[in-house]
């Protein structure tokens, strides 16, 4: 039994009066952030976070329109500030050049919490549920799936298209039975394809940013064409986030299918334990690797398989592809069949198996869920 931290993020559809307040609330936790930097950069010594959030009481007396915020919101604003101050003194002992942290400005400051109280999930029985957040009122939201778990934490996060939603973070308590390794699995990541794995399985890679490319320019030129401050600018504007959201949410619709096929169906999964941020030095190659989200392939891959008991095992990539050149068919499937076996701790794959290697649409992917029903040829 162990107890993992879930989020599940649901579509706000508020009305006028239900936005003007969320729009109201975010504009407040900005100029709270902002209040609250200020006075760190100008002490030598950083204060506790305990110390500042004592101090709320008072600026609300100096500040009315602070009451029009429910109390724990602004303390997570603090909270974030605080981590905000903690990632970026990371960076500095890791060795990176880190100058301060800087002052929000209108329209970027894009969350708020609410932690432990101030919120309820409301069923309906209709295709809109609500959730009621304190000091805002009910909101309608699209619940597309059960919510399962205690809900701990609700961020409610604008979107620079204009949309909104809600991240209820739940925490739940999962009986974790590790499964055998009887069905054992090698991937190679690559750009070619996607990935391809021992079994002979070779997905197509998408591409997604490369085929919305030229629409993203032409998005782009129409909106430097437009006068700052217009309403037709600010149309343009919300056209390219929406096309940028597009891009995010295709590929994170492949990815999450496509892992979700590994871990139902391996009890093991062996990877190699890759290096991206020195990989997209290469700039020739830098904008194919970030567009594959290997990365984030792995994440999911590992976060699913914690959770169904199946072991993701990281290899070290070097020597893998070692002998074999590029013109060779075979290279992808013969790397994921020695990373497989560099996992599993077996023996080499025998050099004269000639696997019937499959091509496997990125489109079945998305519109069957899984690469299952892929045929051999």
């Amino acid at each position: 039994m162990g107890k993992f931290q879930l989020t599940y993020r649901f579509r706000l559809y508020p009305k006028p009066e239900h936005e003007e307040r969320l729009l109201q609330t975010l504009e407040i936790c900005r100029q709270t952030y902002n209040h609250f930097l200020a006075q760190l950069n100008k002490n030598e010594k950083i204060p506790s976070r305990l110390e500042l959030q004592a101090q709320l009481p008072k600026l609300k007396q100096e500040k009315p329109e602070l009451n029009r915020v429910y109390s724990k919101v602004l303390q997570m604003v603090l909270y974030q500030l605080y981590s905000n101050l903690k990632a970026l003194s990371q960076l500095k002992r890791n060795g990176k050049k880190v100058g301060r942290l800087r002052f929000k400005g209108k329209g970027w400051f894009k969350t708020f919490v609410y932690n432990q109280s101030g919120f309820k999930l409301i069923k309906t029985g209709k295709r809109l549920d609500l959730l009621h957040l304190s000091k805002i009122g009910d909101i309608p939201i699209r619940v597309h799936r059960p919510v399962k778990g205690k809900v701990k934490q609700v961020i409610i996060k604008r979107h620079n298209s204009g949309k909104w939603y809600a991240c209820l973070c739940v925490e739940k308590e999962v009986n974790i039975v590790q499964r055998e390794p009887k069905r054992v699995v090698g991937i190679d990541v690559g750009i070619k394809y996607f990935l391809t794995d021992s079994d002979g399985r070779q997905i197509e890679n998408p591409r997604f940013y490369e085929r919305t490319l030229e629409r993203i320019r032409i998005l782009h030129r129409n909106l430097s064409r437009k006068k700052r401050g217009s309403k037709n600018r600010e149309k343009a504007r919300v056209k390219l986030a929406r096309a940028y959201e597009k891009l995010v949410n295709q590929r994170n619709d492949f990815l999450h299918k496509l892992s979700r096929f590994y871990v139902n169906n391996y009890d093991m999964i062996c990877v190699e334990n890759l290096n991206i941020m020195n990989m997209v030095r290469n700039h020739k190659l830098a904008g194919k690797i970030l567009d594959a989200s290997w990365g984030k392939f792995l994440r999911l891959l590992e976060y699913k398989a914690a959770r169904a008991g199946v072991r993701v095992v990281k290899v070290n990539p070097r020597g893998t592809s070692e002998g074999l050149s590029y013109e060779n068919p075979r290279r992808d499937w013969i790397s994921a069949c020695r990373i497989k076996m560099r996992g599993w701790g077996g023996p080499k794959s025998p050099a004269e198996m000639r696997p019937l290697l499959a091509y496997v649409p990125a489109s079945l992917i998305v519109e069957a869920g899984s690469p299952r029903a892929y045929s051999r040829g």
